[in-house]
């Protein structure tokens, strides 16, 4: 395989690299949810996806609603069928909760802590990169909050930098959505979220909660909203009629370079594909110096 680190580009490679995921909404025994949706095959399915692409990622963040109910045997389910994944792409696992999630089931199911309603927060040292758990879930609600005791710890948290600078995952999107229904569900009180991230070293929000991806700014930080893997909203339709659809699933692949944070929809999808690119190709192009590089490639033909 040829090494990630070819650079033909003025760009050096990624330092770090995630793999964000959202939304799988599991039952307990695998009935369809809504009596629609095969939740456990789309994960699978997404799975497979995450492994085709040849990646050792520094991180797999699941940002909430990670089972549909809170149910123990769902948890024990999403473990079953992730851990061997990461294992074998020899990447920790970074569970977020969200507003389908039960805290004690979660806490003791997937982190083996006790079962309580203890916020799910965590901060993992991804070689230098920090990443910040949050939980946005508010027991008992669909909407999202950040009482002020989390906020005071994450500003406890960012007073220092970190050497490659802070990600923080969460399930709500601190983002407007043209959907009414969501903003019904959305994170309230987001300008407490700002004043404790401004002039922090927070480059990017990673979330999810709204089963389509979408893209946008808060307090100046680029936020990256992944879509579900169990199922997605189809925006072809006029924002009042939007509803869930078996397709579209998709999930994020996130570079962090020096001085920017990327966000890629990795659509999870069997079609035909081309061959023109390939390792061979790149093994030839890295044979060449940059002009002729330019030459045999970048030029138009008949130019």
């Amino acid at each position: 395989m040829v090494a990630a680190s070819v650079q033909f580009g003025q760009h050096p490679p990624a330092r770090r690299t995630i793999l964000h995921l959202s939304d799988t909404h599991l039952l307990a025994g695998n009935p369809p949810l809504g009596g629609r949706y095969d939740t456990a095959a789309n994960l699978g399915r997404t799975l497979a996806a995450v492994e085709r692409l040849g990646l050792r990622p520094d991180a797999l963040v699941f940002t909430g609603d990670l089972t549909d109910l809170g149910e123990p045997d769902a948890y024990a389910a999403l473990r079953e069928a992730v851990e061997p994944v990461a294992e074998r792409l020899g990447a920790p696992i970074v569970w977020v909760c969200g507003n389908h999630d039960e805290r004690p089931a979660l806490r003791r199911g997937l982190l083996g802590l006790d079962a309580s309603e203890e916020p799910v927060t965590a901060v993992r040292d991804l070689g230098g990169l920090r990443l910040i758990v949050l939980d946005t879930s508010v027991p008992g609600w669909h909407h999202g909050d950040l009482d002020a005791s989390q906020l005071g710890w994450l500003r406890e948290v960012l007073a220092k930098p970190a050497p490659l600078g802070t990600i923080l995952a969460m399930h709500h999107p601190p983002l407007p959505s043209h959907l009414p229904l969501f903003d019904i569900l959305e994170l309230r009180d987001q300008d407490r979220l700002a004043e404790a991230i401004r002039g922090s070293d927070v480059r990017a929000i990673l979330a999810g909660h709204l089963h389509y991806s979408t893209s946008g700014t808060f307090a100046g930080v680029p936020v990256h909203v992944a879509a579900a893997t169990c199922y997605t909203m189809n925006l072809t339709r006029p924002a009042f009629e939007v509803n869930g659809m078996d397709a579209g699933q998709s999930f994020h692949l996130v570079h962090v370079y020096d001085d920017t944070v990327t966000s890629a929809v990795v659509p999870v999808m069997d079609a035909p594909t081309g061959d023109y690119f390939s390792p061979e190709w790149v093994e030839r192009m890295s044979r060449l110096t940059p002009a002729e590089r330019l030459d045999a490639f970048s030029r138009k033909p008949g130019r």
